[in-house]
This record gives structure tokens, sequence and C-alpha cells, in this order.
């Protein structure tokens, strides 16, 4: 069931020097069953930035889950992500649960306050401990630094602090690249020569079309917000990438500008939306011409978007399985290990689940409720041994 549930708020004393300020009274609405959320939080922070941490599920261990920077984050969305986060971890047999967290704030602002509003979000969490943040849309391993320097508990740490910077190493994109090898050892996609589109060219889409290209795909379009370049005989994805670190994708030489959503249903063999939430839907998924999606992004399609892919014979991937690269990086990160570590775990847990989603839907189970089923088998294993009194 969904429910709204009013945040009040707290009692007005509070200790000198807490990074807490106060909290907004508002209202949002999430779902609520057997697998939580354990718990919601929203923050107002002495940067005058509203924040929400949800932590949905424990059962497998502290919840790992990114921590989102945007003007347009919203509970509901960091409610659905966190569930999203759960679901994912267990189907990539981690020993995590899920959680997600957002600050209301516009990333590419003034970088000095982005980095107050960061540090005073750390301090908020402190005492939430089932919580380690990661990046996500809008931070990076920068930001997890100043996490790490705040309360000593984050992942996707830069290098030099002993972590495993994800998102420059392209973990999330080169899980991307090991689903679709194993789609392709399985006889349901041919990489070499197969024509893909990368909606959203950031940390997660720029390496998956990278990781893809030296498969043996052929790029023919990427697109970020501002716009998009096509090439149905390829784009030279090395130049592309040369060019996009000071001029603009539309703008690329070898390319010809495209509207950006047009992205979307380009005749292709393989589409990766890896940009935001929902941008695939009851509107437009009848009008996608993609023989394979692999979902890049957390939640790029809707479950009505889902059944009617499955409707004209199209494989979308879930994103719990698709893009769990980056989480699987982060727990090897958290538990120890080193990046060969990280990306061998990658290949392993990506290459097996694939494999057991695919024969999960040839007894015409749907893909989103094949990886679902997954996970939700593994987290009920994991509460089984959990008090209950």
């Amino acid at each position: 069931m969904s429910i709204g549930l009013p945040v009040p708020e707290p009692p007005a004393a509070r200790p000198a020097g807490t990074h807490l300020e106060s909290v907004r009274y508002r209202s949002a609405r999430w779902q609520v069953d057997n697998l939580g959320p354990a718990s919601v939080a929203f923050f107002r922070l002495p940067t005058g930035h509203d924040a929400i941490v949800v932590v949905d599920n424990v059962a497998l261990g502290p919840a790992i889950g990114g921590l989102r920077m945007s003007p347009t984050v919203d509970a509901t969305e960091v409610a659905r992500l966190a569930r999203a986060m759960t679901l994912k971890n267990a189907a990539a047999g981690l020993p995590h649960g899920g959680a997600k967290s957002g600050i209301i704030a516009n990333p590419a602002g003034d970088p000095a306050v982005k980095e107050q509003a960061v540090r005073a979000f750390a301090g908020a969490i402190a005492d939430l401990t089932d919580y380690i943040p990661g990046p996500d849309m809008g931070t990076d391993e920068t930001a997890m630094a100043w996490i790490s320097d705040e309360i000593g508990r984050a992942v996707g740490l830069p290098a030099v602090l002993g972590g495993i910077p994800l998102d420059q190493l392209g973990a999330t994109g080169f899980g991307l690249a090991v689903c679709a090898e194993a789609l392709q050892d399985a006889g349901r996609l041919r990489i070499g020569g197969a024509r893909v589109a990368v909606q959203g060219f950031g940390a997660v889409g720029r390496h998956a079309a990278l990781a893809l290209h030296e498969c043996g795909a052929v790029i023919i379009a990427v697109s970020d917000r501002n716009g998009a370049t096509h090439n149905p005989g390829g784009l030279d994805l090395p130049a592309l990438v040369e060019f996009r670190s000071s001029g603009q994708l539309y703008e690329f030489p070898g390319g010809q500008p495209l509207p950006r959503d047009e992205l979307l249903t380009l005749d292709c063999d393989v589409l990766v939306p890896a940009a935001q939430p929902d941008v695939l839907d009851a509107r437009n998924a009848s009008a996608v011409r993609a023989k394979v999606i692999l979902q890049g992004a957390n939640i790029p399609a809707t479950r009505e978007a889902e059944a009617i892919f499955d409707q004209c014979g199209i494989l979308s991937v879930p994103d719990i399985l698709a893009n769990a690269g980056g989480v699987i990086c982060a727990s090897v990160e958290y538990h120890g290990g080193s990046r060969d570590q990280a990306f061998a775990t990658i290949r392993e847990k990506i290459t097996a689940n694939t494999v057991e989603f695919l024969d999960r839907i040839r007894a015409d189970v749907l893909p989103r409720l094949a990886v679902e089923q997954m996970a939700i088998s593994r987290v009920a294993a994991a509460q089984s041994y959990r008090r209950g009194y």
C-alpha cells in the first residue's frame, strides 16, 4: 500500500554545534510492505537545503546506496530508488541492504556551497550507522571524500584515500558490457556490429559506450541533457570523448545533431538508457525500436513501459541486474578489496545473475519480476535469521 507520512518539526532545543538545524514539515508517498522501509528521515541542513534518507532494508547487512544531488529529487523518488537498491544488492548477492539519499540542490552551482551542503549532510547522518553512502547523480568521489572526512563512512572514495573510484574507473558501465556478453553467450545478442544508442553520456553511459565499443559494437548515437549526436555508420568514440571535454555533444563534427529525446526511438540493436528515471513510459515505449535494452540508469523505465517491451519482443534487462557493477565495486571497496578484485567480482556476479535471469524468463515470467523474485528470495532467506520478537 502507499501511504503519506507527515514528519513533524523536532524539538526546538538542539545541542550546540549540531549539523542538523530543523526538519521541514512535509508529507510524501512511498511503498510500505514487509521489506521496508526500515526508516525515512528528512533534514533541513544549515546551508538551507533539504535532504532525505530512506533506509529500505538491512536484512542482508548495512545498506549501501548513493547520495543524489538534484534540484528535483524528492522523497518519493528517493524511496523508489532505495527499494531498487535493496533488490539490486540482493540480486547481486551482496551482504548489504538497500538505501538512498538526496540533497535538493543544484550540483552545478557554487562548488563551495556544494561542499558545505555535502559536509552538513554527512553530519546529519552520523548516527544513521546502517547507511553507507556512495556516489550517485550529482555527486562523485570528491563528495564521498568529504563525507568520509566528516564521519568516516562512505564508499566510492578517491584512490588516494584507499578507495576504488567506481565512476572514474567505469564500474557500472563495465557491468553493462558484461551483461551484454552474457546475453551474447546465451544467443540473445550479437555484440560485434551491434548498433548501440546511449542516452546519458556521463559516468555510466560514457564507460558503457567505451566498453561496448571495445567489444565490437558500433555506437551510433549518444546524448546528454543538452542534446544528442547521431551517425548511422558509427561515431568515432575516442574522438567524441575528447571533443566532449570542451564542446557540446550535438556540435560534434563526426555526427549530426539530434533532438535529445529522439535517441530513445532510433532504429538500433541495443538501447542504453543511462540518464534520468522514468524516461521510458507508456507514452513512448511502443515507439522504441531496439532489440535489447540494457538499463544503465536507476529505474529508467516504468512498469507499464516494460510490459509493452515484453509484448513487442524487446528484451529489457532491468537496472537491478544490468547496472549493478557500481554497487558491487562499492561493496568490494567497503570490505577492503582491490580494484582487480572488484572488476573480477563484477564479471562473476553479473554473468551468473544474467544466466539465472534468462532461465527464469523462459518460464514466461516478465523480466523485472524474474529479477525481483531472485532478489526477494535472498532477502527473505536473510530475514528468516533475524529476531522476530
